[in-house]
């Protein structure tokens, strides 16, 4: 019996074997590293990734039928949770050699890389290796000045260097999705600019982009009642739209929200 994929969980199968395949080895895996995997799904990917040999291997599946079939595909080989990966909150069990792939659902997929992003539940990981729809990840990886850049691509830029490893035609899914999807890895980056609480830079690119399209003074007002001593520091121009201010500019920002609350 074909399984019927939940649409209200947003599931799309991958079942091309040489693209599961070229996902299993965009990263290096070797027997010190550990392994979560977001919406196993069917178990597809996590064949190829037993057959890397890591240390240790952890499903999350919310799908409660999917979650049965894992079980039984697997029996005792790896770990599975029957979860909500955006209620996940086991930390301990990974370290700083963790790889996090997923096949995620294109209706929470920023939710959950936002997730990592702030890392409010301390997971330790190396590597996050994502696939997104194409769109959500052009944004990821826009640059400034760009029609595509916002809030993503500066929470991403913060945190990581974003490789775009392979592009996947809606053929290699089941049931086939009316878009193309994209393979993105997230490495961590040497140095980081630090915040106090992360979730500042969020707020900051929340309200700026959330009138992507008009000038950013009114949002200005509205996070810093008009400080000018603000706008000389950073040198920012209040005519500007959201999209030509860079990354940097918005960490800045961030930080004098931060020191303002105190």
């Amino acid at each position: 019996m074909k399984l019927k994929p939940n649409k209200k969980l947003g599931q799309n199968f991958l079942i091309d074997k040489n693209i599961i395949k070229r996902i299993a080895e965009s990263v290096p895996i070797n027997k010190d590293s550990e392994i979560l995997e977001i919406g196993a799904g069917t178990g597809n990917l996590t064949e190829f990734l037993i057959d890397k040999k890591p240390k240790k291997i952890y499903l999350v599946e919310k799908d409660k039928n999917l979650f049965e079939i894992l079980k039984n595909k697997f029996r005792g080989e790896i770990e599975i949770f029957n979860e909500d990966i955006l209620k996940f909150s086991r930390s301990n069990i990974l370290s700083n050699n963790s790889i996090i792939f997923g096949n995620l659902p294109y209706n929470i997929s920023s939710k959950i890389l936002t997730k990592f992003i702030l890392n409010t539940e301390k997971f330790k990981f190396k590597t996050l290796v994502f696939l997104f729809q194409k769109e959500l990840a052009d944004r990821i990886i826009a640059h400034v000045n760009t029609s595509s850049y916002g809030r993503l691509s500066i929470l991403c830029n913060w945190k990581f260097d974003v490789e775009k490893v392979i592009e996947i035609s809606p053929h290699s899914f089941y049931p086939k999705p009316k878009i193309k999807s994209t393979l993105l890895v997230f490495r961590h980056k040497n140095k980081i600019f630090n915040f106090d609480d992360p979730k500042s830079l969020e707020k900051v690119t929340n309200i700026f982009f959330n009138q992507r399209r008009k000038k950013i003074k009114k949002q200005f007002i509205h996070l810093f009642k008009n400080n000018l001593e603000i706008i000389n520091k950073l040198n920012i121009d209040l005519n500007l739209r959201p999209q030509n201010l860079t990354p940097e500019t918005y960490f800045k920002l961030a930080k004098e929200l931060e020191k303002s609350r105190y």
